[in-house]
């Protein structure tokens, strides 16, 4: 069991894939911060200060006894979620554009193969030429026997 691990764990699809996820996860955290540090106070810009991380719509207040909270409040934070959104759009135009970019290359330092042109089928011979072989191989029969 541990020969089989040890091969599944040295293919290289395997270890491709781990450094996809350790590039993604790197990858992860800048778009957070591009749009956690620059898109979103823009944002916040030009909708007069609103910060979408705190957009929320209360289902039910908190319940406190004092300055101490009881029992916290319940609400759908829409705003979280709008966020994550825009992360999710980033991230997929990021990752297209840089396949994209890696495919135009690829298709640069690769030529086109030669379109050659497709051999001919055989010439079929007509019914006419088929009777007529057959008509002068039964002569030549004939002739052959006398």
């Amino acid at each position: 069991m541990l020969k089989e691990f040890k091969e599944f764990a040295m293919k290289g699809n395997v270890i491709d894939m781990a450094i996809g996820v350790i590039v993604g996860g790197a990858f992860g955290k800048i778009v957070t911060s591009l749009v956690n540090d620059i898109i979103m106070p823009f944002f916040g810009f030009v909708t007069a200060g609103m910060d979408f991380k705190s957009l929320k719509w209360v289902l039910k207040e908190a319940v406190k006894e004092g300055d101490k909270i009881v029992k916290p409040e319940a609400a759908i934070a829409y705003g979280a979620f709008i966020q994550n959104i825009i992360d999710f759009l980033i991230i997929a135009f990021s990752i297209f554009m840089v396949i994209r970019l890696i495919t135009k290359a690829k298709n640069r330092i690769k030529p086109a193969p030669a379109i050659e042109p497709e051999p001919e089928a055989p010439k079929t011979p007509t019914q006419e030429e088929l009777l007529t072989e057959i008509r002068d191989l039964l002569k030549q029969n004939a002739d052959a026997k006398q």
